[in-house]
């Protein structure tokens, strides 16, 4: 019901603009708007299509994973975890699997293998909801572990600050790590407390303080390697741990006497009907966004929010970042097109270049993910997902501001 309110807004709002616009003076606005429109739905498809022999290749190597049983002992080795962060799953189901899978593919920067993982778990998940139209509460607490983002090797950032000059392109990856962390913590704790899930229970508050530890055990060890290496450790460790899950699950089909071909092939046509069925999500929200940002309504947002701080006496060297944060939940691409222009016109090492690049790093895309996940198994009624993802999201972004303010 959220999204269906803010959908609308975005639409009225963008309107008004327009409106605004065209009375001072701005006759092409609506031009713009009406571009907006079909280039973004042009977008959405594309995105879909471009999804669907990345959800093809996943799905199926996941049904070779589930045929073989990996899925089954993941589950079984994470069930002390989880079934304390998602009390409403049976003990054991095979979604557990494929949650970790999902989590630990973001951890590592594999949004090739994170996005089919997740709506695979979205699929097992909607087998356990008893109302299909409206999310369940396991749902919630797993879309708002994807909106908040949580990765440890941003492959993508650091490449982008390398090719626009920046003399120390990791320089970021502390920040954006604790950033990314701290929103991840806190979707956490704010969900968990909507859903009156205790996070202090012995094994829930174990294995928070061994994410921490992890993160902070990574922090370490990056910190040790210059720019050079760090690079090559983190590409030979996103495609060695790509090809290790393919064999691994392929190879486990073999020894069990599974039929690998035809398993894969099962979980490929999933894949195939899950890119089509997400589709009509995808240009609702693209669209909405395209058309927000076309009018101006963004730009008058980051104006008032600067007024806001100098008015405040604080500060305001943060706000020539704020567009790629605001950006951010909304669409992916977007943000990291502001993300790039920030370095562009401000320079790579400058604060507001900085401060992009942990923007874009410290969280994810709420609405996309919301569209995509809960537009794969027909989920009208979010709840309260949206209000927990952009209250992780809004951790996310003062974090980063802090933890600038202190690097940078």
């Amino acid at each position: 019901m959220a999204l269906n309110y803010i959908w609308i807004g975005f639409f009225l709002i963008s309107f008004l603009f327009g409106i605004l616009s065209l009375l001072m003076g701005d006759t092409a606005i609506f031009q713009k708007m009406v571009d907006s429109t079909f280039e973004s739905s042009k977008t959405a498809f594309e995105t879909s299509l471009g999804l669907t022999g990345v959800l093809a290749l996943w799905l199926g190597i996941m049904k070779i994973g589930e045929k073989a049983g990996i899925v089954n002992v993941l589950a079984r080795l994470l069930s002390p975890f989880f079934t304390k962060l998602f009390p409403d799953i049976p003990k054991n189901h095979p979604v557990m699997g494929s949650i970790f899978m999902n989590i630990a593919s973001n951890m590592l920067g594999l949004d090739n293998a994170a996005t089919p993982t997740g709506l695979k778990a979205m699929a097992q998940m909607q087998e356990l909801n008893t109302k299909k139209d409206t999310a369940t509460n396991p749902m919630i607490m797993f879309l708002v572990l994807n909106t908040s983002g949580l990765t440890i090797i941003p492959t993508s950032i650091l490449a982008f600050r390398s090719s626009y000059g920046a003399v120390q392109p990791t320089d970021v990856f502390i920040p954006i790590l604790l950033a990314t962390t701290i929103a991840t913590l806190a979707g956490i704790i704010l969900t968990a407390g909507w859903q009156r899930i205790n996070i202090f229970q012995p094994t829930l508050l174990a294995g928070l303080v061994g994410l921490m530890a992890f993160v902070g055990l990574v922090i370490w060890g990056f910190g040790q390697m210059d720019k050079e290496t760090m690079g090559t450790v983190t590409s030979i460790a996103s495609n060695l741990i790509l090809m290790t899950i393919i064999v691994l699950f392929i190879g486990a089909g073999l020894f069990r006497k599974v039929n690998v071909y035809d398993a894969f092939i099962e979980g490929a046509k999933e894949g195939f009907q899950t890119a089509v069925r997400i589709i009509p999500y995808l240009v609702a929200i693209l669209v909405a966004v395209g058309v927000f940002r076309a009018s101006g309504a963004m730009d008058l947002l980051i104006q008032g929010v600067k007024w806001l701080v100098e008015q405040c006496g604080l500060n305001s060297d943060f706000v020539g970042a704020l567009p790629t944060a605001f950006m951010k939940p909304l669409s992916g691409s977007g943000a990291r097109g502001l993300m790039l222009e920030a370095m562009k016109t401000y320079g790579a090492d400058s604060f507001v270049g900085r401060l992009s690049c942990v923007f874009q790093g410290s969280t994810d895309t709420t609405f996309y993910v919301l569209a995509v996940y809960f537009g794969s198994v027909s989920v009208r009624y979010t709840r309260h997902a949206l209000t927990c993802g952009l209250l992780a999201d809004l951790a996310g972004v003062i974090a980063a501001i802090a933890i600038c303010y202190i690097f940078f």
